[in-house]
């Protein structure tokens, strides 16, 4: 299902860090497929405003930190499946090493999928120092910039200072090299969109690290992702967004 030579021969740029944008990554029945079925099972909400690093978005575990199991597979479809096992393959480990230049063979894998709904963001920073090197995988059909949700490659920590930014139409990828100055954010989405941005995120850690986004003692309730409906002003389908969010079972 994914293009690994398109990931092993993509250009690593250098400046502002290393990284590359990887395109036409599935075939144009997979990635209707992958599109259409998205996944809606099990996700909890992630928040923070006035911290070392502002987020807000939904995310569920498809792969655990270090594990080699597809999580709550019962719920995917046969597309979500197939590619979660392609990501679990030596040969995406090889095809990521060789556009990265980092040997990833051996490092502890995790891969969460992501919402962004109206109103969501995540403010610059770089990847904590435990995170090698990270993919972000796009399932949108159609987006627009003026949309917001669009990964911003920085030169700084200013969000202002973007040499680069990428759409997350479907087929579409990033990969970061984590370092010192690897700052980058996603900008938020306009609170009048009908739907949420849809990522994938794969992080290849350090051996020995543990996962930032499900730590062991980690009790927050999940629940079904619903889009948002777009309503009569900008606060007001945020706030039923939000609704949605919180009282939504399983």
């Amino acid at each position: 299902m994914l293009n690994l030579d398109r990931i092993a021969k993509a250009k690593l740029e250098s400046t502002p860090f290393s990284w590359a944008q990887v395109g036409d990554l599935f075939s144009p029945g997979d990635a209707e497929a992958l599109a259409r079925t998205y996944p809606r099972d099990h996700f909890k909400t992630l928040t923070n405003r006035g911290g070392e690093k502002d987020y807000d978005y939904d995310a569920r575990s498809l792969i655990r930190y270090g594990g080699d199991q597809v999580a709550y597979a019962e719920e995917l479809s046969d597309s979500w499946r197939e590619l979660a096992g392609e990501l679990l393959s030596p040969e995406y480990r090889a095809a990521m090493s060789a556009l990265t230049g980092v040997d990833l063979s051996t490092a502890p894998l995790e891969v969460n999928v992501c919402h962004y709904g109206p109103g969501a963001s995540l403010g610059p920073h770089p990847d904590l120092s435990d995170k090698v090197v990270t993919h972000i995988l796009y399932f949108n059909r159609d987006w627009r910039p003026t949309d917001g949700g669009c990964l911003q490659i920085l030169a700084s920590c200013n969000e202002r200072d973007a040499v680069a930014e990428v759409l997350p139409t479907v087929g579409n990828s990033a990969v970061l090299v984590r370092s010192d100055n690897s700052w980058h954010a996603v900008s938020r989405v306009v609170g009048n969109c009908s739907e949420s941005r849809k990522s994938v995120t794969v992080t290849f850690y350090r051996p020995g690290s543990d996962s930032s986004m499900w730590p062991l003692d980690d009790t927050t309730p999940l629940h079904r992702y619903e889009e948002a409906r777009v309503g009569a002003n900008a606060s007001g389908s945020t706030w039923m967004h939000s609704l949605r969010r919180l009282f939504t079972g399983r």
